[in-house]
């Protein structure tokens, strides 16, 4: 398959230049990929959407009957090796499923919560034994898997679990007591990953069967959204689980939770772009039907802009996280998953964890903003619930919670860089000295000059936000050094700058890739939303970085830093209203989504 191969190291992208060709884009799927994601498409079209209303109303039967119906098709095996059942299919593929999925509604969790955190912690940390025993069910949907690492006294601080583990005098089995939150699919998986503290210390991960004694579930929470998708807690009273189910090390259940979350945070964000380009299909449709004052509102110069915005968004989404995407497919690649491969499994998908915490970030805000703007569009019709769009609004509110909150992620993102840089990992230090030296000597404002060269000056513009983070953080070490982590607010500006940065290079490369391969006309809509997108978010940057520097220095140091700040990020403003009116009007012309012009 043609998947990147190429796998910098993760948060490399800020310090060095990134090469064009060596970023995977949504235009470089293959014919087999896309041949899945149409498959999944049908799927949903024709077996799931006519449920709508039954899968909404928590119906059980229907759910289970469905997602078996998948397993037949293959679409709950695309990450379960050949070896026991599976597909195993490249990510880019298993990400197309995910993606098209999302007009299922609440099935679409129900899916990605099986085939996700449900299997993969027994794929990747799971023994050949439990591998042989779980996975064919489970590729099948014969089995059906949730995920259990929240309690009621720990969401974020997972390590602060409260559930425990004894192991019996006989030494066959550890006995689970205590109780498991907001469990996707608890009330009909059969198989529970399951966390908790082994003599009360040692946190660890366990592979628990629904029909064991002591286990239950509580009653369904009454959720905003998702609503057809089961949430109970998991009751655990004295379960005796066999010892041969403990999931990977003793102690070492955190290497499981946080990389199984890591790569949840990324397929959280395939999942928010089907659901956006659905938001911009809907809204576009409506706008064109929908007339005021005897003239369709798709005409509306405010209505276009919100169209714009909207697909600007989504553009963007889709370049980070397909690039992402093809780092984990990279990465895992060549793991043996034939056998017990946990500690190296752990170690490959850390690597990228800052890029799966800034597309769980930027993809659940992006489709938020979506979702908000296709209901604005539909109006009073947005808000009721025979429009889809009102559904989207209120399934989408979830994602900034799910998988680790936006603001943890946020304090994650600058905390394991700087962790990585303290231990060599990435030469941050350096170019943070080199950087110093280049700032207080001589440094010409960014060159202006028009050039021929396509999205030249954003490149430029690409260059600078870099510098930019570089001098902040910087400095913000400098004067926090060891405890900067108590520093939020800091820590937060930087995180959002460094999310816009990849946010940007990923849409630059991908726009660039598209025009030299198919030309400019081609890629006219790609660089135009590429453009705007620079130029909308060039003012938060500005502002970011501003906040973090007043926050770090003062008098005269702060006043020098302000004015390279200054000269830094000085750019000529583009016209942004004649850029979104002609990325709308290609939008409304084709009634959805797209991203090449004709």
């Amino acid at each position: 398959m043609s998947v990147q191969k190429t796998m910098p190291k993760g948060g490399q992208f800020l310090l060095e230049e990134t090469d064009v060709d060596a970023v995977f884009t949504p235009e470089d799927f293959n014919e087999e990929q896309q041949m899945i994601a149409k498959m999944t498409k049908d799927f949903i079209e024709g077996e799931v959407a006519p449920h709508h209303e039954e899968i909404e109303k928590l119906d059980y039967e229907l759910t289970v009957k469905l997602l078996r119906q998948a397993g037949e098709l293959g679409l709950l095996s695309a990450d379960v090796p050949e070896a026991f059942g599976g597909a195993a299919l490249d990510k880019i593929s298993s990400s197309l499923i995910g993606e098209n999925m999302v007009r299922g509604g609440s099935f679409s969790l129900s899916h990605g919560a099986h085939v996700g955190i449900g299997t993969l912690p027994i794929v990747y940390f799971g023994t050949k034994e439990q591998k042989e025993k779980y996975l064919p069910l489970l590729a099948t949907g014969e089995k059906l898997a949730a995920y259990c690492l929240t309690e009621p006294s720990s969401g974020s601080d997972a390590m602060g679990a409260k559930t425990t583990a004894i192991l019996n005098a006989e030494g066959t089995h550890y006995v689970l007591n205590g109780t498991k939150q907001f469990i996707t699919n608890a009330g009909f998986a059969d198989i529970f990953i399951v966390y908790a503290q082994i003599d009360g210390d040692k946190f660890s991960a366990f592979i628990v069967e629904k029909e064991l004694s002591g286990v239950s579930t509580g009653p369904e929470e009454k959720k905003m959204g998702i609503k057809g998708s089961s949430t109970r807690p998991l009751i655990l009273e004295d379960v005796h689980v066999p010892a041969e189910n403990l999931l990977g090390e003793i102690g070492k259940g955190h290497q499981i939770a946080f990389n199984i979350l890591n790569i949840g945070r990324y397929k959280l964000g395939v999942g928010t772009i089907g659901a956006s380009k659905w938001a911009i299909e809907l809204a576009t449709k409506y706008a064109k039907e929908r007339k005021q004052f005897k003239t369709p509102i798709a005409s509306f110069p405010l209505i276009r802009n919100k169209i714009a915005d909207m697909a600007i968004r989504t553009y963007v989404n889709e370049a980070l996280t397909y690039r992402t995407g093809a780092y984990l497919d990279a990465a895992v690649e060549h793991l043996n998953l034939d056998d017990y491969a946990g500690p190296e499994a752990a170690r490959v998908i850390e690597e990228h964890a800052i890029e799966y915490s800034i597309v769980k970030v930027f993809a659940s805000e992006a489709l938020d903003f979506v979702a908000d703007e296709g209901v604005q569009i539909h109006g009073g019709y947005g808000y009721i619930a025979e429009y889809p769009v009102e559904q989207i609004y209120r399934d989408s509110r979830i994602n900034r919670i799910f998988e680790g909150t936006n603001e943890i992620n946020r304090l994650l993102i600058p905390g394991t860089l700087l962790k990585r840089a303290m231990k060599g990992r990435l030469p941050l230090m350096e170019k943070l000295q080199t950087l110093q030296k280049e700032l207080t000597g001589y440094m010409p404002p960014m060159d202006l000059t028009e050039s021929t060269e396509v999205l030249e000056t954003e490149s430029k513009m690409l260059e600078a936000a870099k510098k930019a983070f570089l001098m902040v953080g910087g400095t913000a070490v400098q004067k926090y050094m060891n405890k900067i982590e108590q520093e939020q607010e800091i820590l937060e500006n930087l995180s959002n700058i460094i999310i816009a940065v990849y946010a940007m290079e990923s849409a630059l490369l991908r726009a660039k890739k598209t025009a030299s391969r198919k030309g400019e006309a081609v890629a006219q809509q790609q660089i135009d939303m590429t453009r705007a997108y620079f130029h909308d978010v060039w003012s938060d940057i500005e502002k970011w970085a501003k906040e973090a520097l007043a926050a770090t220095s003062e008098g005269d140091m702060l006043r020098t830093q302000l004015s390279i700040l200054k000269k830094l990020l000085r750019v000529n403003p583009v016209n942004t209203i004649a850029l979104k009116r002609e990325i709308a009007t290609r939008i409304i012309d084709a009634e959805q989504y797209v991203v090449t012009s004709k």
